[in-house]
């Protein structure tokens, strides 16, 4: 013991070793939230933080803050799944319109290339207009090989205003909408038969399916 220590009261020493292992323990505590938290934490980094050349990190636009969907507007289980949901009127969606049909060529085959993530995806198609869908569309896009279910708007007037609004908000009523497993909007695409694009879209998916599996049931 140094002559300097030998100066220092004992009761002095021992509130110095005490607050050294306080230190220590709030110092180890930290670390364990941050390992805890760190999944979560990595998700919103990368989408709201992290800028790459261009200045952007998705090609989707991203909703934030996100917004909620409302479970009873749609007879479709969006608790807990990956949504991709399209607003549009059967009636003028047939075999051979191609803006209607490319909306869901494109939901369908970002999907595909999902691969083995792809069963954590689902298609919703909201029939705007009740009327009986193309049966030649209902044998390309059924839903047990493509994934793709066609749900009516809400019956009850309340319902349908509500969600047509929640649809809507932003200008994004024609858009490739994502849905999030909480449920939420999260972010909306371009309908797009570009290959680049599809590209991008598919990118933005991979990476959600990759660092977020909160809140699914699979």
């Amino acid at each position: 013991m140094s002559d300097r220590e030998l100066l220092i009261p004992a009761s002095q020493m021992d509130a110095s070793a005490i607050n050294a292992r306080t230190r220590r323990g709030r110092i180890q505590m930290l670390l364990l939230l941050l390992a805890c938290a760190s999944p979560v934490l990595a998700s919103y980094f990368a989408y709201y933080v992290i800028k790459p050349e261009g200045g952007k990190t998705n090609f989707g636009t991203l909703v934030y803050p996100a917004q909620e969907f409302n479970s009873a507007w749609l007879d479709a289980p969006l608790q807990g799944k990956w949504t991709l949901l399209i607003a549009r009127p059967a009636g003028q969606c047939q075999i051979k319109d191609e803006k209607c049909v490319e909306a869901l060529f494109l939901m369908r085959q970002t999907r595909v290339a999902m691969g083995r993530e792809s069963k954590r995806v689902q298609l919703i198609w909201v029939n705007t207009d009740g009327k009986l869908v193309d049966p030649e569309l209902l044998k390309a896009y059924d839903e047990q090989t493509a994934g793709l279910k066609v749900v009516p708007l809400p019956a009850d007037p309340k319902s349908r205003a509500e969600f047509n609004a929640w649809l809507n908000k932003e200008g994004a009523g024609k858009e490739i909408q994502l849905i999030d497993p909480s449920p939420a909007k999260m972010m909306y695409f371009p309908v797009t038969n570009s290959p680049k694009e599809f590209a991008s879209i598919k990118k933005d998916l991979e990476k959600l399916l990759k660092l977020n599996h909160k809140g699914e049931s699979l």
